[in-house]
């Protein structure tokens, strides 16, 4: 293909261009495999974007070489491309935050290295009420996702005596993250940072020897750590079916209770790794497993004893 190339996405003219560039130079993976990964992967991982505030993470020139976040959505973007305004405190101002809502949207923001897709926990008519609750699962090292495992099915168990249903999914770096859809209007941020909180700490006060709450670098050796702080209106959490901008393309991959057990079970961290041919092969034969952290409806109680 030739340095600058025209698509016609859904009926909408886009420019790509350098699809033979390498972004992940030790796999040798390019930008149009990252396109090509992104339109494949897109009936099950739109559904996840549409109408959340989305930060997007680009890589220009690779993996290997400088980042930077882009949360307010480019001036240049065509004019088709939707935005969401939301108050930023931290800029005094209100943002213009970039909505991936059709599959032309998605294929633009991949031509601009956007590897990684984080969103909102909430949608953009009230970016103030989220549609779930997050757990974040980071392994200290020597700890890796066998951890992450350990742990996150003591909080599924957790959760599962508040009668609260859990999903997983890798988070497609070193970790395992738990979802907790609620999908009702009546959640307040404060709600799910104090729930997550309080589980966090109970999980550390049960299993000190591999638990902390604490953010600190220092505690973590050995530990997972069970990061409650996502759960806040200003944070974003990379999307599920995200590529992750590691040596390989590794992907933020929906995984069973099953297969959780099973990497714990066998102790084999790499069980639970998913470059994005493995990702689309489990698609096609899974679906979206990740599909009722949209739909399915539940309450925070509001009195609980773990």
């Amino acid at each position: 293909m030739s340095a600058k190339t025209e698509l016609v996405v859904e009926g909408k003219k886009l420019a790509v261009s350098n699809l033979d560039k390498v972004l992940y130079p030790k796999a040798g993976f390019t930008k149009g495999q990252v396109i090509d990964y992104y339109i494949r992967i897109a009936p099950v991982l739109l559904p996840h974007l549409r109408d959340r505030p989305l930060t997007m993470k680009r890589y220009p020139n690779g993996v290997d070489a400088e980042f930077f976040y882009e949360k307010n959505c480019p001036s240049h973007r065509p004019k088709w491309v939707k935005t969401a305004k939301v108050w930023s405190e931290g800029n005094n101002r209100i943002m213009q935050y970039c909505l991936a809502q059709d599959l032309p949207t998605l294929v633009w923001a991949a031509n601009l290295a956007d590897l990684e897709l984080h969103t909102s926990l909430a949608k953009k008519k009230d970016v103030a009420r989220p549609t779930m609750m997050v757990f974040d699962l980071d392994p200290g090292a020597p700890a890796d996702i066998v951890q992450c495992c350990q742990v996150g099915l003591w909080l599924r168990d957790l959760l599962s005596k508040m009668k609260l249903k859990s999903f997983a999914k890798t988070s497609g770096s070193k970790g395992l993250q738990v979802y907790v859809p609620l999908n009702t209007s009546a959640t307040t941020f404060d709600q799910t940072k104090h729930v997550s909180r309080a589980l966090a700490q109970h999980l550390e006060g049960e299993h000190q020897n591999l638990v902390t709450s604490n953010m600190s670098k220092a505690l973590r050796k050995g530990k997972v750590f069970v990061d409650w702080s996502q759960n806040d209106e200003h944070k974003t959490t990379v999307c599920v079916y995200s590529l992750r901008a590691k040596e390989e393309p590794t992907v933020s991959t929906p995984v069973s209770w099953d297969e959780v057990e099973n990497c714990l079970k066998k102790k084999k961290a790499d069980l639970l790794k998913f470059r994005s041919d493995k990702t689309l092969a489990r698609v096609e034969k899974m679906g979206d497993i990740f599909e009722p952290v949209e739909e399915l409806k539940q309450k925070l109680p509001k009195k609980w004893k773990l």
